[in-house]
């Protein structure tokens, strides 16, 4: 299968798939998120991967979430759709049968921290920003975050990032969790 948004491969046993909208902040859409339920699906029927990793194209971000520009213009039925597709994903990583490995460069801000976070282990490099900013402009994590980020930091710490939208860098995020 050709895909638009993301790259997809696979080498030795690993998979790779990499967010392919630099441009954008590696931002989910709705494309974006078919073509990474597809590579998923494509994994779970090939006994030869035995790992993944997720990743984001540039420099600049692992992903920055769901992509507000597009959301600006859905009616309230397209939106929910967006965010029951982004929880579909983060269920879909989460419960794959294979480890997922988030290799996180640059921001991973909403729903893209809501995306790392479904995986089973998230590797930051130390121009990393994480957090769940989506409060900042009155949305909250609609993806699951905030069940997953109480399980990792605990309810304190995740009440605290979920509310005030604060990021945090690679070494802070290792600290609590």
């Amino acid at each position: 299968m050709a895909y638009q948004y993301i790259i997809y491969e696979k080498s030795e046993g690993i998979a790779t798939i990499t967010l392919n909208r630099p441009e954008a902040l590696n931002a989910f859409s709705k494309e974006v998120i078919e073509e990474v339920l597809n590579a998923i699906e494509d994994i779970k029927a090939d006994e030869n991967v035995r790992v993944v990793i997720l990743t984001g194209a540039g420099e600049k971000a692992f992903s920055a979430g769901a992509d507000i520009k597009a959301m600006k213009g859905m009616n309230a039925l397209k939106a929910r759709e967006l965010s029951l597709m982004g929880e579909k994903l983060c269920l879909a990583l989460e419960n794959l049968e294979k480890p997922v490995i988030a290799a996180i460069n640059g921001y991973a801000l909403g729903g893209g921290l809501e995306v790392a976070m479904a995986c089973d282990i998230r590797i930051a490099s130390e121009n990393a920003r994480m957090g769940q900013t989506e409060i900042n402009i009155g949305l909250i994590p609609g993806w699951g975050g905030t069940q997953r980020l109480t399980r990792l930091v605990g309810a304190t710490k995740a009440k605290e990032l979920i509310f005030t939208g604060k990021m945090i860098d690679a070494k802070t995020a290792e600290q609590i969790g």
